[in-house]
């Protein structure tokens, strides 16, 4: 019953749609029919033959519809619709409701766990493994217009500049792995391996860089409001906030190497705060210091193996990776 509600409720809904689109169809000859030829040409260009009925299909979030609208025409002109403009209806048949919701599921996950997210919402099949990949490059095409058209406010020198750059490794085709890492993918074939374990994927991968800038303004907290205290949290002592990030600046990059995107947002950095009035926040370089810190205080503790197993797992990878920690 509930799928059978579920799968209705979704039917009843397309017909709105395509109720709505068929009215504005209505509603739209009839305002260009009383233009005339002078005020068709004044609309499009020039363009003063009036043709009705053009239709294009549109897959949607609830389902197909068909768009009927208006063409304005003139010999040697592409034809003029009004209607696409109005709707800002895209080229393709891929409505930007749905180009939307495939953003939303690709970026979580695989496209294959995506295209299940979609099916589930929109009862259907209602694109396609490469269409999605095609949506999503076309929707990130932008990005760096966004942000440079967006100009973040000033802000107060008591306002903290957070830096933050992190790295994720990511599965490449063979064709496009580095140089040094396609040279041991090749080693790595020709030598005796034993079975990978879940999630290993040896010399097939490319290290994509992200960085962060934001505001924030400080917020104070003592200890017990980021870690429970030993023995667990009380009612007596209610934890405090912490920051909230405002104005973010994010980019990644799996083509170009860390240094690149790390000067990018120093540079994104240095536009907000070129007199460097502010407190700039980014990971210090003090590896070493920070384990002996945290050792130290586990050992004072007098946590179990268990009780510090997170803590080890945190000093081991600092000093793992002391030489990038500058």
């Amino acid at each position: 019953m509930e799928e059978d509600a579920e799968n209705g409720a979704r039917e009843l809904a397309r017909l709105l749609l395509q109720g709505h689109f068929d009215l504005r169809a209505r509603r739209e000859e009839a305002e260009l029919s009383a233009l005339g030829t002078g005020g068709q040409a004044h609309l499009a260009a020039g363009r003063t033959r009036l043709e009705k009925g053009h239709r294009r299909q549109l897959a949607t979030v609830v389902g197909p519809v068909t768009v009927t609208r208006c063409a304005l025409r003139a010999p040697g002109l592409p034809n003029r619709y009004p209607a696409d403009q109005v709707l800002a209806l895209p080229r393709e048949r891929h409505s930007l409701g749905l180009r939307r919701l495939v953003v939303l599921e690709a970026v979580r996950g695989s496209y294959d766990h995506a295209l299940e997210a979609i099916e589930r919402r929109c009862g259907a099949r209602a694109v396609g493994k490469r269409q999605a990949e095609q949506l999503v490059r076309a929707a990130a095409v932008d990005i760096a217009a966004f942000y440079a058209a967006r100009t973040p406010d000033p802000a107060a020198s008591t306002t903290l500049l957070v830096l933050s750059v992190d790295g994720k490794g990511i599965v490449m085709r063979p064709g496009h792995l580095r140089e040094a890492t396609r040279k041991a993918a090749q080693w790595a074939t020709r030598t005796f391996r034993t079975r990978l374990s879940a999630g290993e994927k040896t010399c097939r991968k490319r290290m994509a860089t992200l960085a962060v800038v934001h505001d924030t303004d400080p917020a104070v907290r003592r200890p017990y409001d980021i870690i429970a205290p030993t023995g667990g949290r009380t009612a007596r002592r209610t934890p405090r906030k912490g920051p909230k990030a405002r104005a973010k600046w994010l980019t990644a990059s799996v083509q170009h190497d860390a240094a690149q995107v790390i000067a990018a947002a120093f540079d994104e950095a240095e536009a907000r705060d070129p007199q460097h009035r502010r407190c700039w926040v980014i990971l210090a370089g003090d590896a070493s210091g920070s384990v002996t810190g945290i050792r130290t205080q586990v050992d004072r503790l007098g946590l179990s193996a268990g009780q510090r197993a997170a803590a080890d797992r945190a000093c081991r990878s600092l000093e793992n990776n002391a030489a990038h920690l500058h």
